[in-house]
């Protein structure tokens, strides 16, 4: 069994989800009292919060590079970053450490394909719908094609993460605008809909959609395992 590395804390909500999953994998898999091999890496999100509201993705880049090669001095033997946003400086986390990096785009196009889809709903913080770091992956290794939400309904989309789920705040009436927006991509074709944000498989679930729902944190986690064990 390989030593998962776990680079968490945005937010650690949902890192808490990520522990909790592996390790039920794990046992899944190998039974009796086994559990995971892992060290948490766990950082202030206020700290992460405010340099992504200054846009400074050099310093972001840096906090996780420290992150991750404080994971492989530590002996972790694959790093899992517990964020899609932040997987914005895997190509900086990649270049500095020698630990293989488990990219959560292509855990999630794997599963796309196994079902598939071609056309994909994306949601996710802005900067998860807005740059290219998710969807050219989806695209260029997966072929499949990315939609978002309009602007406004970005911002909806973006505001509920910051200001509910990442302080672990659940309502319905935000339930209720993310199914409606879910609605009105599949009006427009998405044949399925990315949780792109480890925060918002807290409030939607697969139950709740008429169309396939990938839940990022699950998938990630899961494939986390997959590796862990070969």
């Amino acid at each position: 069994m390989k030593k998962i590395g776990l680079i968490g804390g945005m937010s650690w909500e949902s890192s808490v989800v990520y522990y909790e999953l592996i390790n039920r994998e794990i046992r899944k898999k190998l039974k009796g009292f086994h559990s995971s091999k892992c060290i948490l890496e766990s950082v202030d999100f206020a700290e992460i919060e405010e340099h992504q509201k200054s846009n400074n993705w050099e310093k972001l880049d840096e906090l996780m590079v420290i992150a991750a090669q404080n994971l492989e001095k530590a002996g972790a033997e694959l790093i899992v970053l517990c964020t899609n946003t932040m997987h914005l400086c895997s190509d900086s986390i990649k270049r500095e450490t020698s630990v293989p990096f488990m990219h959560i785009a292509d855990a999630t196009g794997e599963e796309i394909k196994k079902k598939n889809i071609g056309k994909i709903l994306l949601l996710g913080t802005k900067f998860t719908m807005e740059k290219d770091f998710y969807k050219k992956v989806l695209k260029e290794k997966y072929n499949i094609e990315t939609i978002i939400p309009s602007d406004s309904d970005r911002e909806i989309v973006h505001q509920i993460i910051y200001n509910e789920l990442v302080h672990g705040v659940i309502t319905e009436s935000s339930r209720k605008k993310y199914l409606k927006i879910i609605e009105k991509a599949t009006r427009n074709g998405a044949e399925g809909v990315i949780l792109g944000c480890t925060e918002i498989p807290l409030l939607i679930k697969e139950d709740d959609c008429a169309i396939p729902v990938f839940d990022t944190t699950k998938i990630h986690a899961k494939k986390a395992v997959e590796i862990s064990l070969e």
